[in-house]
């Protein structure tokens, strides 16, 4: 059931407890974090269901979330890649914008064009602070239902919501219409080439006319209240459905009865996404990180590039030809895994920069990695070394996705 929207003075909104910083799984399902009996560990409404299909759980962000299941990492990814998988992304912050200033609202703190979008479709797009630093990312989705759909990270549940709650306080301050509702379902991912296949049974629109980050509204598998969302975290074609939380199970298993879908973990989803080049908030992009040197410019909307209406907008448009120092880059290397905070050194044993996201590809059979290195060593096919273990070992930088992506963008 979803809550009442939040008002003025911000009572009856979702009260989200403190949690973790999001940092990435290596393959091994290894936690990179900094524990803390303070925090209240979370469960989503599939808790008790993965650990009862075998689940092995681990703390995540401030929540309790499967890390695998008795397949192996490899086995689920490979899975993902060649079938269908589904992960619980429920720990994620599903925010509904209403109002009708409420585009306004969501293009004073983020860097898309909401305005240019059409009637459910979404956009990536970041929110950004005055320093031009990257607060988090989320997508965005303009419904025809009279409120935008927004969807971000569970790392920044915390400091997205108490982000928009103090923006709302200004924005009906100074007379404009918006309210916020922190939502309460459950969201599940569905990825990988059988995805359409599997879910075309339990719809009745056509997914042929559903491409990438488009939305609807629909029943899916009987169960009302659904929104499924063209998109996804892996790089295959997929889907994300926002369900209420009493459904969640009941629709898990109804995907589950094709023989081709299965369940997948945190393991799984930190080395596809990895493949497919994007980032982890956290340990790819964060406060101290421009969209410029994040090599996410194309996030920015040429409409809010000209207007510069957008925080932080003074210090990243002029990055966009001015160039920076750093910039994200990928990398491949043979011999030991290349992991988070692992130095990156010119040929001749400079310090050039450190890598934020690293894991052996399951697809590629070699070591994969992307991090930030000086802006003169950032071209395709530069030589450079990553230090593992203080052994110096070869690698060059390389095109992103390191995988091709299989988004459905054909109508």
């Amino acid at each position: 059931m979803m809550l009442a929207r939040v008002f003025a003075n911000g009572v009856g909104h979702r009260v989200l407890r403190e949690s973790t910083r999001t940092v990435g799984l290596g393959v091994t399902g290894r936690q990179d974090r900094q524990a803390s009996s303070e925090v209240v560990t979370k469960k989503t409404q599939l808790h008790d269901f993965h650990k009862a299909q075998g689940g092995k759980m681990v703390e995540f962000a401030g929540w309790s979330m499967p890390v695998q299941y008795k397949d192996s990492h490899i086995t689920s990814h490979m899975h993902t890649r060649e079938h269908c998988s589904i992960f619980d992304v429920s720990h994620m912050l599903q925010t509904k914008v209403y109002g009708k200033d409420r585009v306004k609202f969501m293009e004073s703190l983020i860097i898309g064009d909401v305005a240019e979008l059409k009637d459910n479709q979404g956009t990536l797009s970041l929110f950004t602070n005055m320093k031009g630093g990257i607060m988090d990312d989320l997508i965005v989705t303009k419904t025809d239902q009279g409120y935008l759909y927004v969807v971000s990270n569970a790392g920044c549940a915390d400091k997205d919501s108490a982000h928009m709650l103090a923006r709302m306080q200004e924005f009906k301050s100074a007379g404009h219409d918006v309210d916020l509702e922190f939502m309460e379902e459950s969201l599940i991912a569905v990825q990988g080439p059988s995805m359409a296949r599997v879910l075309q049974k339990g719809v009745c629109d056509d997914l042929t006319k559903l491409t990438f980050m488009s939305s609807v509204l629909t029943p899916v598998f009987g169960i009302q209240g659904c929104r499924v969302t063209r998109c996804g975290y892996t790089g295959e074609d997929g889907v994300e459905i926002s369900v209420p939380g009493a459904d969640v199970v009941l629709l898990t298993e109804k995907l589950l009865a094709d023989s081709e879908v299965k369940l997948a973990g945190l393991g799984a989803r930190d080395s596809l996404r990895l493949e497919a080049g994007l980032c982890l908030y956290g340990n790819d992009i964060d406060e101290t990180t421009t969209p410029v040197e994040a090599t996410l410019v194309w996030t920015i909307g040429k409409r809010r590039r000209q207007a510069r209406d957008f925080p932080g907008a003074d210090i990243i448009v002029p990055q966009i030809k001015t160039k920076t120092q750093r910039k994200r880059v990928g990398l491949i290397s043979k011999g030991p895994p290349v992991r988070q905070h692992t130095p990156i050194l010119s040929y001749d044993g400079r310090t050039i920069g450190e890598v934020t996201s690293g894991c052996p590809s399951p697809c590629l059979k070699q070591n994969i990695a992307m991090g930030y290195v000086e802006a003169g060593f950032s071209k395709v096919g530069t030589p450079i070394q990553v230090e593992v273990r203080k052994k110096t070992i070869p690698a060059v930088v390389c095109k992103m996705p390191f995988v091709p992506t299989k988004y459905y963008t054909v109508q």
